[in-house]
C-alpha cells in the first residue's frame, strides 16, 4: 500500500468549506453589530449559515453571481439570519427569566 501524501491530491474542499464559514460567520457577527462567536463558533455558524443561505436563495430562486462572491454573499446572507434567530432564542430566555415566573410549592 502506497500512500501519497503530496498536496496535489489533497481534497482541498473541507479548508474551503471552514474558511468560507469563519469568515463569513464574522461578517456576518459585524454586520449585526456584535463581536463574533469565537473562531470556532464563526466557523459553525457561518457554515449553516451557507447552506442555509444557498438554500434559501434556491427556494426564493434569487440569481447570485457565480464563484467566490456568490458564495460569499449567500453564506453571510444565510449566517444573519441564524444569527437573528439565535439572538431571538436568547432574548426570549431572558425575558422567562426576568418575568419571575417562579412556581410556588407548599411545605
Amino acid at each position: 500500500m502506497n500512500m501519497d501524501w503530496s498536496f496535489s491530491n489533497f481534497d482541498w474542499s473541507l479548508v474551503a468549506t471552514i474558511f468560507f464559514g469563519a469568515m463569513s460567520g464574522y461578517i456576518a457577527s459585524r454586520i449585526l453589530g456584535g463581536d463574533g462567536f469565537g473562531f470556532f463558533g464563526n466557523i459553525v455558524v457561518g457554515i449553516i449559515g451557507g447552506y442555509l443561505g444557498s438554500w434559501l436563495a434556491k427556494v426564493a430562486n434569487i440569481p447570485l453571481v457565480s464563484g467566490f462572491f456568490g458564495t460569499l454573499i449567500s453564506s453571510v446572507g444565510g449566517a444573519i439570519i441564524l444569527i437573528f434567530f439565535i439572538e431571538l432564542i436568547k432574548y426570549m430566555q431572558r425575558s422567562n427569566q426576568s418575568t419571575g415566573r417562579k412556581t410556588r410549592t407548599r411545605k
